[in-house]
């Protein structure tokens, strides 16, 4: 085995088991009193990893295809509350065409979406409703357009009187579209960059140039990691490198797909992910 399938293993097998710590604890397990029962990190773990998964071998097949060089996913281990900072992987050469890009920029949140929206519906048929009461002093998340339409769907509760305690798989879909909408933000080089410049090119950077700022004034009025989220992008960079071939357009299917990428954004987005009952 070469050194660099190693550290892809070796990372992969330290954030599968940060995230069965992090499932385990989220059930309430004492790891260190009752570690018997670190087994009951898995459902979490599981759904999660197979997300992350999902979505990053999406893009390596996309490249792979295209004949872009590109790594295996480097998962990253991380004393969170997921227990992961998510994967990425690396292109190694340009990518020539409008075409390709599209392809691999919205490979892995199609993916990852298509597993979030059916870990998501399985887990909420385990998940409890709970009064408000009950949830006092835990972490409330926010939700999305189509997480609240499925929490609905599934559940029968009323919102304001009622919350529900999010069953570890739910919870894992639940972040799965979180992931999802930060990535198809078409800023930069996130995948939703490389799916704005596949779809308009040049003008990508005007979308960078108005997000920045409005990422900054939700981090002021909502939640202070957009304005975080916004400063490590503006550290990444917000230009897109330029695609060899650029002149040849998208066909028409590929704008389609280009735009449902968008249209998962908006229905995957959390203006405020967090908050304290």
């Amino acid at each position: 085995m070469n050194k660099r399938l190693f550290l892809h293993l070796f990372l992969f097998v330290l954030t599968f088991l940060s995230t069965v710590f992090a499932g385990a604890l989220q059930v309430g397990v004492n790891i260190l009193e009752e570690p018997e029962k670190i087994h009951k990190g898995l459902p979490f773990s599981l759904t999660l990893m197979s997300i992350l998964l999902a979505h990053e071998l999406s893009h390596y097949v996309a490249s792979r295809k295209h004949k872009v060089k590109a790594t295996l996913p480097y998962f990253i281990p991380a004393p969170t509350l997921i227990g992961t900072f998510g994967a990425f992987i690396k292109m190694k050469s340009p990518v020539t065409t409008r075409k390709a890009l599209l392809d691999i920029g919205v490979s892995g949140p199609l993916a990852g979406f298509i597993i979030s929206v059916a870990v998501s519906i399985i887990g909420l048929s385990f998940s409890k409703v709970v009064t408000i009461q009950e949830a006092k002093g835990a972490i409330s998340l926010g939700d999305s357009l189509l997480f609240s339409t499925l929490s609905r769907l599934m559940l029968d509760y009323q919102p304001g009187s009622q919350d529900i305690l999010l069953h570890p798989v739910a919870f894992a879909g639940w972040i799965g579209f979180f992931v999802t909408s930060l990535n198809l933000l078409p800023v930069g080089q996130l995948d939703g960059g490389h799916i704005a410049y596949a779809l308009f090119g040049e003008k990508h950077a005007y979308f960078s140039k108005v997000l920045i700022p409005i990422m900054f004034l939700l981090g002021l009025l909502l939640w202070e990691g957009w304005a975080i989220w916004a400063v490590l992008l503006l550290i990444l960079g917000l230009k897109h490198p330029p695609v060899f071939y650029s002149e040849v357009p998208l066909d028409g299917k590929r704008k389609f797909i280009g735009w449902l990428g968008f249209l998962i954004f908006f229905i995957t987005f959390i203006p405020v992910p967090f908050r304290f009952s």
